[in-house]
């Protein structure tokens, strides 16, 4: 029996007007594999992340969650998949009106029908997963921290229990202590899950630390691929650039004189 990648993507593309941001992208994320795509800022990334959830209808391609095709399907059908979703976004996107246990308990209450109580006691437990303390549910986002703010954006993408989580940019504006928390802990919670990773940062620090494999895009299109221990090693040299940090290669930045 052929085992499904947990995602697989093929020939996507997606522009906004003349700007072509997708141009043919092929993905696939194995069962429990942890993927990082990285890539300069305006690459795409964040459009290609936006398709797999459902929140942007490319032009066409293929998007399959265990074998099964995702795009033009529909959004009853839509809803159950998205359920197999977990998502840490960048800005951690706490809602400013609800407690922090609320915050994290927000998808099994609204989602899954679970009673206030019973969801209140899972938030706590997930709290304490990513080292806070059961008082800290009571708080309001803005009495938080930014790296608590992330810690409580973790605790809220694992609470349901996913089959994907999806990381958008996890480590940015945190400082480096921080960030090595951040990466460790989602390590640990991705594991525990046993849960299929897919992540887009333009932080290798980060993305060495969680990933299992790397994708670069470049231009629309994923230009390389391969296991993290591999990355300095691809003999690509705009993997090269990116992965040094240097201003000199294939890459060209726009810069405004």
């Amino acid at each position: 029996m052929k085992h499904h990648p947990k995602i697989s993507i093929r020939g996507l593309y997606k522009a906004f007007g003349p700007k072509v941001v997708l141009d043919g992208l092929d993905l696939d994320v194995g069962v429990a594999e942890s993927m990082v795509v990285i890539g300069g800022s305006g690459t795409g990334k964040s459009v290609l992340l936006k398709c797999v959830l459902g929140l942007l209808e490319p032009e066409s391609g293929s998007i399959k969650i265990d074998g099964v095709e995702v795009l033009g399907m529909p959004t009853s059908e839509r809803e159950k998949i998205n359920r197999k979703f977990g998502m840490l976004f960048q800005g951690a996107a706490l809602f400013d009106s609800l407690a922090v246990w609320e915050n994290v308990a927000f998808g099994l209450i609204r989602a899954q029908g679970v009673d206030r109580i019973a969801a209140k006691r899972i938030a706590i437990e997930n709290l304490a997963s990513v080292g806070l303390r059961p008082e800290v549910g009571e708080l309001s986002p803005a009495e938080l921290s930014g790296g608590m703010k992330k810690r409580v954006a973790l605790a809220r993408a694992v609470a349901t229990k996913p089959e994907i989580i999806f990381f958008d940019e996890p480590t940015t504006g945190l400082d480096p202590i921080m960030s090595d928390v951040i990466d460790k802990l989602i390590v640990k919670c991705v594991h525990e899950l046993g849960a299929t990773a897919l992540s887009i940062t333009h932080d290798m620090g980060s993305a060495r630390k969680i990933a299992h494999r790397v994708a670069m895009l470049h231009m629309g299109k994923i230009i390389w691929q391969g296991p993290v221990a591999g990355i300095d090693r691809s003999g690509n040299p705009y993997v090269d650039q990116f992965i040094n940090g240097r201003a000199e290669g294939p890459i060209q930045m726009q810069v405004r004189a």
